[in-house]
């Protein structure tokens, strides 16, 4: 690939040098420009250094230390981090910092930031926002789940930085709501989860829609195959910069593993819920993730649901709710595990297990986020246990491992479980919570065997009384 010049009416920095060996604990590669250790390094607009400083983002973390000089300079980046490293400011200041000064006509937007969720979306958007206020750079956001009237009405009257996910924008080019002709910084935020859910072929189709001499940034938590299919098409020398083993964990996060009985395992879920502080806890399925919330209701615990049946406004409210502590357990599935910060979160609990590596990783990273410490729970039954060690192997993670139950002083240690306020009642008529897979108010299926000991035994007991008459 050829290297490209910076698109016109950006700023040019010169020639490049490489990074020392020993800068930092980032490792660039490539072209780039030698990582900073200070914004004030970077001649970054006055005003936004002063609100940077009013907000306390005042140390450049790893990946952005390493990525900005060279996403400044207008080059190519491919930047590979694990979540909650700092990559929104990463790709963020620099995005903002060569767009201020520029209007963007209607329905075309000079730069876009492309993302796979409608949670992600929201919290580029928010974290983005103070500082395109100061610059007066217009930001706009077009996801799914949303009015597309107001967001072909936001197009209308201009933007210059676009946050989309890949489905509306699509959408909306088909409609000549939005032009992608004059974007000419495009990033993309969570490669690797977008191709995951398919939208390989849309992110392809856009990225050929913007213009040919434009800047790429590219951020990711893992490269592979999809994800450097998209760097080889679309990326021009880009420099490289790793901040993270592509597998592994953080210094400040504790991994748990606790070993339980099936029939324990929603009762000490329960009792983890119940702890004093927000917890994060993960289950398989939209139906299991609404009857462990409404059983977590019934016994006192402020609790909510997170999944993808949801509407997008009950998405956000849901959201606010546990930021802000209205809610103290969020119940969700794998629609949590990305574009989720919350502040002062230290516990994250996998009450059903990943299914890959990279989903462990993903959850986990909810917590122990920009240098804060935080700990990862999985509960396992005997059945779970060997496919739990594969992907343990496989994420680089060696955990702690507990023989536990309910009520036991070991997992109150770990977790800060408690008894939950309210004990579950069966007066009501309802019968009390058995656990994912079982029918409310009904008795577990019985097998056929068992069926036929209980109507002898019940035969037996009636001819004792008959004879005892």
């Amino acid at each position: 690939m050829n290297a490209k010049r910076p698109a016109p009416g950006l700023p040019d920095t010169g020639g490049h040098r490489p990074a020392p060996e020993d800068a930092g604990t980032a490792t660039p590669s490539g072209t780039g420009l030698p990582p900073v250790a200070s914004f004030d390094a970077l001649g970054l607009p006055a005003e936004l250094v002063a609100e940077m400083t009013r907000l306390g983002v005042t140390r450049p973390f790893p990946i952005q230390a390493a990525t900005l000089p060279s996403a400044l300079a207008g080059h190519d980046v491919l930047g590979r981090a694990r979540t909650g490293s700092g990559k929104t400011l990463a790709f963020g200041l620099a995005l903002l910092a060569r767009t201020a000064g520029r209007r963007a006509e209607a329905k075309r937007p000079l730069a876009l930031v492309l993302v796979p969720t409608r949670e992600l979306a929201q919290q580029v958007g928010d974290a983005l926002e103070p500082y395109a206020r100061i610059l007066d750079v217009r930001l706009g956001t077009v996801v799914g789940g949303l009015s597309i009237n107001r967001q072909q009405a936001q197009l209308r009257s201009g933007v210059e930085v676009l946050i989309a996910t890949p489905g509306r924008l699509t959408d909306l080019v088909s409609r000549r709501d939005c032009f992608l002709d004059r974007v000419g910084i495009t990033v993309l935020d969570e490669a690797d989860q977008m191709c995951d859910l398919g939208f390989l072929p849309q992110v392809s189709d856009i990225m050929d829609q913007v213009r040919a001499d434009g800047q790429r940034l590219l951020f990711s938590a893992t490269l592979d195959r999809n994800v450097d299919q998209l760097v080889h098409d679309h990326l021009h020398e880009p420099v490289l910069a790793s901040v993270d083993q592509v597998a592994g964990s953080v210094a400040t996060m504790e991994h748990h593993v606790l070993n339980i009985h099936g029939a324990d395992k929603y009762a000490t879920a329960t009792e983890i819920a119940a702890r004093d502080g927000r917890v994060l806890m993960f289950l398989e399925t939209k139906a299991g993730v609404d009857q462990f919330t409404r059983h977590l209701r019934a016994s006192g615990i402020r609790a909510s649901a997170l999944h993808s049946g949801k509407s997008q406004p009950q998405r956000t409210h849901t959201l606010a709710q546990f930021k802000n502590g209205e809610v103290t357990v969020l119940v969700a599935t794998d629609v949590a595990a990305r574009g989720i910060h919350v502040d002062d979160l230290d516990l994250v609990v996998n009450v059903d297990p990943p299914a890959e590596a990279k989903d462990y990783l993903h959850r986990g990273g909810r917590t122990a986020r920009a240098g804060e410490s935080g700990k990862v729970v999985t509960l396992v039954t005997a059945g779970q246990r060997r496919e739990v060690n594969r992907l343990m192997s496989e994420a680089g993670i060696r955990p702690t491992v507990t023989q536990v139950r309910s009520g036991e002083a070991a997992l109150t240690a770990i977790t800060g479980a408690k008894r939950p306020p309210t004990p579950a009642k069966s007066s009501t008529g309802n019968a009390p919570f058995r656990g994912i897979g079982t029918r409310p108010g009904r008795p577990a299926k019985e097998s056929r065997k068992a069926a036929d000991a209980r109507k002898a035994a019940e035969a037996r007991a009636a001819a004792r009384v008959r004879k005892g008459r």
